[in-house]
């Protein structure tokens, strides 16, 4: 075997199809640069894609990859890929999403690369219907094939993929507790690190008067959101609670539109607040009383941590993914997917009850620290590499980092706990 001088550098390829699908490995890109990998990012073009090599500081490569099946503009991104991947010759491409990871998978496969791992992010089938459920099933079963190592984001998903025949069991499995890149509630979802004016500055800047009672949603505009769920659901809630608002944060898509009627509906009431998307989230979490996310179909909602760890308490659908973050009744409360009334009345539940709402922000800020570490996960992750390439007889330089994983985090929670029992 080489010596480390001898070593060649590790080079990792990331692949999604959209760019803002590579926020779900920021700041796992460095832990990895720190430990001898070059890293590289493949997605479609967009501000997001460059906006992630700045903030990572790794070179990026813009594909245009669909995410609805298209063969013939699906055929010219495998081929724009095994160009791409033939010239950067990585030991591992690590494929993300559906459509990423079909492409992905396909493309790394031609190749020849080494390691090839498919991100498991969610399953899209859950929701289609006819030919294109077929689609997404076998597009799912040909990425699994084509991986070496499956990774789930949640064990909810984990388990539906191995009971619909999608992947065996024995080559997929769940990074600890789940989550791609779990949450830094340390530092930027951290409530004791926004400063107490932002919550009401954040008010004032969309309209929303400072003692008004805060729903909140961060999510992408669309039906299998649960959109139509929410609008009927607040319809139920604003005539009783006449100082609740609405903030609604995240684009309108074209693909999977909610009804223009709804949508009217939405922008017409002075109490909904539509702002489009926003980077600077953890002041949006902290204008907010209560998260929301009646969504249908999940992999593990990154949203739905934020939350935890900016304390503030969710209701969510019990569908794969939420029933991974939320426990019910404990750190939030979970109603099917599909029941607005049921909505209504876990919101209502909330509404009426302060000090609840106070008990499962603080439990829910609680698990993040403790079983959502971005640390945790990302020397997880690694090991997983390192376990892959050394099957394929690949050296991996030795960096010399000691790894200290959740000091940190630990402190965190303990001086809280310190603070709460000598607040009580």
């Amino acid at each position: 075997m080489p010596n480390d001088t001898e070593t060649k550098p590790i080079t990792l390829v990331h692949i999604t199809t959209v760019p803002q699908s590579l926020t779900f490995v920021m700041g796992q890109v460095g832990y990895m640069k720190a430990r001898g990998f070059n890293v590289v990012g493949l997605s479609s073009p967009g501000e997001w894609l460059n906006r992630f090599a700045e903030r990572e500081g790794v070179p990026v490569h813009a594909v245009e990859m669909p995410r609805r099946i298209t063969p013939w503009r699906d055929v010219l991104a495998v081929l724009k890929l095994v160009r791409l991947l033939s010239r950067i010759r990585p030991q591992i491409v690590h494929a993300h999403t559906p459509k990423g990871g079909l492409l992905g998978m396909l493309s790394a496969w031609i190749v020849r690369t080494p390691v090839r791992i498919y991100h498991m992010h969610g399953l899209p089938f859950v929701t289609a219907t006819g030919l294109t459920r077929r689609l997404l099933i076998w597009s799912e079963k040909i990425s699994c094939r084509l991986a070496h190592q499956v990774l789930s984001v949640s064990a909810s998903s984990r388990a539906l993929a191995v009971e619909t025949g999608l992947c065996r069991a024995d080559k997929i499995k769940v990074v600890l507790k789940g989550s791609i890149n779990g949450v830094d509630a340390v530092v930027r979802f951290n409530p004791y690190n926004v400063p107490r004016s932002s919550r009401e500055e954040t008010r004032q800047k969309y309209g929303i008067p400072t003692d008004a009672t805060v729903l909140g949603f961060i999510g992408r505009i669309v039906l299998s959101k649960g959109l139509v769920e929410l609008t009927k659901a607040w319809g139920q809630l604003r005539a009783d609670f006449p100082a609740l608002h609405l903030l609604l944060v995240g684009p309108l898509e074209p693909q999977d539109p909610i009804p223009r009627d709804v949508e009217a509906s939405l922008r017409k009431d002075s109490r909904v607040h539509l702002i489009g998307e926003e980077w600077d989230t953890p002041a949006l979490y902290a204008a907010m009383d209560v998260f929301v996310l009646p969504t249908h179909r999940e992999g593990l909602p990154g949203v739905l941590l934020e939350a935890a760890a900016m304390q503030v308490p969710v209701v969510a659908t019990s569908v794969t993914g939420c029933v991974d973050v939320v426990q019910n009744g404990v750190t939030g409360l979970l109603v099917p997917p599909y029941d607005a009334a049921g909505l209504a009345g876990a919101l209502r539940t909330y509404l009426h009850d302060g000090k609840l709402r106070q008990r499962h922000g603080a439990a829910a800020r609680d698990r993040a620290l403790r079983e959502f570490r971005p640390e945790g996960i990302w020397q997880a992750v690694y090991e997983e590499y390192l376990k892959l390439l050394e099957k394929k007889r690949i050296p991996v330089p030795d960096t010399g980092i000691a790894v200290s994983l959740g000091e940190s985090s630990e402190k965190v929670v303990g001086s809280e706990r310190r603070l709460l029992n000598t607040s009580s």
